[in-house]
């Protein structure tokens, strides 16, 4: 019966949600209703209260516990939109407070060493270079076709980033020798830029497998998303204006981009400190 509602909620919400968004509810409703091992409609905030502090226990970040409410207490809305229940149980259940501190990112020897472990395999390489130089998030840069690239101008089409918008991402010389290095090396056809042998786009867990092995090896953590705040980071320490940030990186709302200006103030201190 959960199944069917989910399915109704994710249906309904198709349009609105990103596939990104749907994956990451998708996990969070499926771990909640696990956990909780209750209908839908017989779920009280104290279940609600209950599983947050169990994922506070296994060290979830704050930030994730409040993506994961975010899905439960959007889902609890839609059901209450549809009458199909009295009460709304996440209501009076607070969204964990949000830690403010900066985002991690990588030294620029940090990303050399990165660019010099993956040097003999060219798709890793290529892979490493095109998330550094366009800040994508790995959801989109595994949906980029190879129609979607511009190699002339050097931009890239992002068809359907968060929150369903698209835009055009820019990328360097060094980042168009690696990818087409790849391509000519690559023996698929397939319409994706980044494929698996059967032609389909490479999966994601596969990716996320790739980095914690670099990770492992290197000494310090690296995630796809970690070469984003990298992306973002070095451009503020060049003093690229927010706006334009902003927009590369595609958020929609500017104060998402702000953390990245607090980030260019540290950079700057770390490198006046180092004169003293």
């Amino acid at each position: 019966m959960n199944t069917k509602m989910e399915q109704s909620f994710f249906q309904d919400h198709q349009a609105r949600f990103s596939s990104e968004t749907i994956r990451v509810y998708r996990i969070a409703l499926s771990q909640f209703f696990t956990f909780c091992d209750k209908h839908y409609d017989s779920v009280k905030a104290t279940d609600v209260r209950v599983w947050l502090a169990s994922l506070e226990e296994k060290g979830l970040k704050p930030r994730t516990v409040h993506l994961k409410l975010s899905a439960l207490k959007s889902f609890y809305h839609y059901c209450m939109e549809e009458n199909k229940l009295q009460k709304n149980p996440t209501l009076t259940v607070n969204t964990p407070q949000i830690d403010d501190s900066l985002p991690y990112y990588l030294s620029k020897r940090q990303v050399t060493l990165l660019q010099e472990l993956t040097r003999e395999n060219v798709r890793d390489r290529a892979i490493i270079e095109a998330l550094y130089a366009t800040g994508v998030r790995i959801s989109e840069l595994l949906n980029i076709k190879l129609e979607d690239v511009k190699w002339e101008t050097r931009q890239i089409w992002i068809r359907e980033g968060k929150g369903n918008k698209e835009r055009f991402v820019l990328f360097t010389y060094e980042c168009a020798v690696r990818l087409k290095a790849y391509l000519e090396e690559r023996e698929v056809d397939s319409e994706f830029l980044f494929c698996r042998q059967r032609g389909g786009p490479l999966h994601r867990d596969f990716i996320e497998k790739q980095f914690r092995d670099f990770s492992e090896l290197l000494g310090f953590k690296v995630t796809p998303h970690t070469l984003r705040h990298t992306f973002a980071a070095h451009l503020a320490e060049k003093n690229m204006p927010q706006s334009y940030i902003q927009e590369l990186l595609g958020h929609v709302n500017i104060n998402s981009t702000r953390i990245y200006t607090r980030l260019m103030e540290h950079a700057r201190k770390k490198l006046y400190d180092q004169y003293q």
